[in-house]
């Protein structure tokens, strides 16, 4: 006997996996402000609601930003779905900031 796909069992198996990501800026320096601002626009345009990001302030957290790493800033660690990837300045770099993510549907 086959069973039919409700609804939700259908709706379910197209969600995509949430974006996780964390984002080590310092304080309010200009290129950290700037990195938070061309995040928050992608994220706004391509991720509607299915992401996560964590802001972490180096000034605030040292231990935590070189526990994972971090040794500039502004940096944003892609943490899941895999493959990981960090990125490294200002995220102005639109194409190279999606590419890193695995996000589509941007040509430049």
């Amino acid at each position: 006997m086959r069973r039919k796909k409700t609804p939700a069992q259908s709706s379910a198996s197209a969600i995509t996996p949430a974006l996780v990501m964390c984002l080590y800026v310092v304080n309010s320096a200009p290129n950290s402000l700037l990195a938070i601002a061309n995040l928050a626009a992608i994220c706004k345009e391509f991720l509607k609601d299915n992401y996560k990001l964590e802001v972490v302030d180096v000034l605030e957290q040292p231990l935590r930003a070189l526990a994972d790493g971090i040794v500039v800033t502004p940096s944003l660690a892609k943490l899941s779905p895999s493959p990981a990837a960090n990125i490294v300045g200002n995220l102005s770099d639109k194409s190279g900031v999606m590419r890193a993510l695995g996000i589509s549907g941007y040509a430049p």
